[in-house]
């Protein structure tokens, strides 16, 4: 080991049922440095991480810890040598409170052996601060924003004093100011001497924030070295295996009659006055930051959300959508964003997920017929490039890119005329983000409806004709793909600009 090394991981070997997904993976992390892990999505990360974090044991390969050789047999042991892994899908448990949380499974007792609930609410606030965030300890996590929950699963790394930090993905649910909040802790972390595994997609973060890279493809190590002295591009290669384009999939598309119209659509403390019309071919963008409204008011639309005033009509019928079997009914498909909570049920197999809301397509006389399941399934998995061995084993064993997928192909299957794709490429990969667009493109040929939601300013740009921009629950500005830059989408997002300005 190199003098500033506090990990290595060398030739690290594992199969799963004989399918071998890792083959030799190297990885040495340095003391007190940001050390990106990259890879698309099934590339291996998830599992290499896991077996740093004890879950599983590799077949073949070798841990040492500041030189000394570890056999990682359980996550205990990990958590011991200094190890946390905050991982995408957050591990809250959401019925219990703040501080309850932070000391699940070591609680503090006072000398009578009661639970000493003072000291761990003093400890926890004073975490919280360190983070900049002002929850009280006694608030119940079921309570809180995604982001407040993101930084609970970092408070608690921090509480154990770990000196290796794993983050799986973790700005995907915070905002921006809350990204320059992490990326500051991260960096003072690192001057403190944790050194920090950061898994993300977004390129942009990783050069931003990180020292150095391990790029990972098809479960094979292919290349580190120094953030400074690589560019994104050849990053991107290294992922991907080839040149990857940034550019527009954007062409214009031959538009038919309105298919969804919305007229004054208001709920209190959500939305208020929405109106849009998105015809056949259309694919529609609704973009602006967090806590914007995007997400309610399109599961209002869905029939997720039941209150709420206005008139929705698709094909020109006015319609009254207060179930998502209403919304099925009426041609509406919804990709929702999180993927954990409301698209995926994990002790279901792939195939089954797959299935989920077209049953009816694989039905003979009462039975499901498995052959044509599984053929359909071959056809999605070809068509979207799911990576998956068994499509038998459970959804949650995939990545999230994958299991993104697999949710994308369930929308596909049931042929709605109106398709509504919340942050459809949120966790997966730069080389899968450009499937997705491409087949979205495909869809819009096809005359279906598209609109896409999304936080991510160049995702909009990339794929739609229409971009409509929300600031607290209101469409402040309405624009054709020509007329928008990255950042006006930010002066409207913000509110610093209005529709009102844009009316000549």
């Amino acid at each position: 080991m190199g003098r500033d090394s506090l990990l290595e991981m060398s030739g690290i070997t594992k199969s799963f049922n004989q399918v071998e997904v890792l083959h030799g993976v190297d990885l040495t992390l340095n003391k007190g440095e940001i050390h990106a892990l990259l890879g698309e999505n099934g590339a291996g990360k998830s599992t290499l991480m896991n077996i740093l974090g004890g879950v599983h044991q590799p077949n073949r390969g070798h841990i040492k810890i500041e030189g000394k050789e570890i056999k990682m047999e359980s996550p205990r042991i990990s958590q011991e040598q200094g190890i946390s892994f905050i991982h995408q899908e957050l591990n809250v448990v959401t019925d219990l409170t703040v501080y309850e949380n932070m000391f699940l499974g070591s609680e503090l007792r006072t000398k009578w052996g009661t639970l000493d609930v003072k000291e761990m609410c003093r400890q926890t606030e004073d975490i919280m601060l360190r983070l900049g965030v002002e929850i009280s300890p006694k608030t119940y996590v079921r309570d809180l924003e995604t982001s407040y929950k993101q930084m609970i699963e970092i408070a608690k790394s921090l509480l154990r004093r770990s000196n290796i930090i794993i983050m799986d993905e973790p700005t995907t649910s915070l905002t921006d100011n809350e990204v320059e909040r992490l990326f500051g802790l991260m960096r003072s972390l690192k001057q403190s001497g944790v050194s920090i595994i950061y898994i993300s997609h977004k390129l942009k973060e990783i050069k931003e924030v990180c020292d150095r890279y391990t790029v990972l493809r098809d479960g094979h190590f292919v290349g580190n070295g120094s953030m400074q002295e690589v560019d994104l591009e050849e990053i991107t290669q290294l992922m991907v295996g080839k040149a990857v384009s940034t550019d527009a999939f954007y062409h214009e598309q031959t538009k038919g009659d309105p298919v969804l119209t919305v007229k004054h659509l208001t709920s209190e403390g959500n939305f208020h006055n929405i109106n849009f019309t998105v015809s056949k071919g259309e694919v529609v963008g609704f973009t602006g930051l967090a806590g914007d409204g995007r997400t309610e008011l399109f599961e209002s639309i869905y029939g997720f959300r039941k209150k709420y005033s206005g008139d929705i009509e698709v094909n020109g019928h006015p319609v009254k959508i207060d179930h998502p079997k209403k919304g099925l009914q009426a041609g509406i498909g919804l990709v929702p964003k999180n993927r954990k909570e409301n698209a995926i049920i994990k002790d279901l197999s792939v195939i089954e997920n797959m299935s989920l809301s077209s049953m009816g397509n694989f039905e003979r006389r009462g039975w499901i017929h498995s052959k044509t399941e599984r053929e359909k399934f071959q056809h999605y998995k070809q068509q979207l490039n799911i990576k998956v061995h068994d499509p038998n084993r459970t959804i949650d064993s995939l990545s999230g890119g994958n299991q993104q997928k697999v949710v994308i192909a369930k929308w596909l299957e049931v042929n709605s005329d109106i398709l509504i794709f919340d942050n459809p490429t949120q966790g997966i990969d730069v080389g899968a983000k450009n499937e997705i667009y491409q087949h979205i493109m495909n869809l819009a040929d096809q005359g279906k409806a598209i609109i896409i939601l999304s936080s991510e300013a160049p995702e909009v740009l990339r794929v739609c004709d229409r971009i409509n921009i929300m600031f607290q629950g209101e469409i402040t500005g309405r624009f054709h793909r020509d007329e928008l830059t990255e950042e006006k989408i930010m002066e409207y997002a913000t509110g610093s600009k209005r529709e009102a300005e844009n009316i000549g």
